[in-house]
């Protein structure tokens, strides 16, 4: 007994009539009459009054039809659940980002991973853009979020966010003042990763600036310990010190007359086999760095004279334009 027979016999049953249904469809009426006598056949009874116009369901048709309504049913429940599966994101991704990024990405990416494809093993690999993108071009990333990273032809590159890169000191040390000048920053010993320092060099090229290394220490978390705990100032992403920020123990220092930033990018291999666990993972990082953006994670936090973040307010460069704008302040 095949299936496309007892199909056959159903949409027959339905259309009420074997004429119409070959026309419907599109198939020749001679076969489509085949399939039903041998259905009939098989099971050894008639299933169809033929009438001079159309055909009527015997007892035996009627019975065998909710019958047949179950196995179609059955058939398409079934088709369905395989396609399903085959859809379903699986497999193994590697995923790269950078040191000051993961804290605040990773965890929530995990848990949203974790619960919208949980057959997918997320595997993430930390290090900076250099790293990242040689691991990217020879195969040992599926993706990364990486900082401005070069135009390739080999990388497929979808822009993030930009944010602002500032100068993270102990509270107190900058009395009054609520920013640095390019001079202070050329003057002012720093603790930098490597990546960083290149980063920002290449920037203050344009303004005719430089900086004055103290040290150069390619962990953010040992310079995380080393900035709360007092000792020395960094230049960093507003995000990566964004808890301690807000908690008081650091405080974040725009640099003035200088748009210095990072933009953060989603790369993969342009010639990549699309992978529909790829696919997913990439869905889940953007949604999550849009929602770190609206959250004003990658924003500069309004700051007090106590150097504890405020939350809300006015934005500080509007407070500044304010002042200025005031003859009777005078600026120490």
């Amino acid at each position: 007994m095949e299936l496309r027979s007892i199909q056959y016999f159903v949409q027959v049953a339905d259309e009420g009539s074997i004429t119409r249904t070959a026309e419907k469809i599109g198939i020749a009426q001679p076969a489509l009459t085949r399939h039903i006598k041998q259905l009939e056949a098989e099971l050894g009874t008639q299933l169809l009054t033929r009438l001079p116009r159309g055909v009527r369901l015997t007892t035996s048709g009627r019975d065998f039809l909710d019958h047949a309504r179950s196995i179609m049913l059955e058939v398409a429940r079934a088709s369905e659940h395989v396609r399903s599966k085959a859809r379903e994101p699986r497999g193994r991704v590697v995923m790269g980002t950078s040191p000051t990024l993961a804290p605040l990405l990773l965890p929530r990416c995990l848990a949203r991973a974790r619960q919208q494809c949980p057959t997918v093993t997320l595997k993430v690999v930390e290090g900076f853009s250099p790293q990242l993108l040689d691991a990217l071009l020879t195969g040992r990333l599926d993706l990364a979020v990486m900082t401005n990273p070069p135009r390739t032809t080999a990388l497929s590159l979808t822009p993030l966010c930009s944010e602002p890169l500032v100068v993270i000191a102990p509270p107190g040390v900058r009395g009054t003042r609520e920013a640095f000048s390019l001079a202070e920053i050329s003057s002012t010993p720093l603790i930098l990763t490597v990546g960083l320092r290149t980063l920002v060099e290449r920037q203050l090229e344009g303004f005719g600036a430089g900086l004055k290394v103290e040290a150069e220490v390619d962990s953010v978390e040992a310079i995380r310990r080393l900035l709360v705990s007092g000792v020395g100032m960094s230049i960093m992403p507003v995000s990566a010190f964004h808890d301690e920020v807000h908690a008081g123990q650091v405080v974040a220092y725009p640099i003035e007359d200088a748009n210095l930033h990072r933009i953060l990018i989603l790369a993969r291999p342009a010639a990549e086999t699309r992978s529909a666990a790829i696919d997913e993972i990439g869905h889940i990082v953007r949604g999550e760095m849009a929602d770190l953006l609206q959250a004003g994670f990658f924003r500069l936090p309004v700051v007090a004279r106590t150097g504890v973040a405020r939350r809300g307010g006015a934005p500080r460069h509007a407070a500044r334009r304010s002042r200025r704008r005031s003859p009777a302040r005078v600026r120490t």
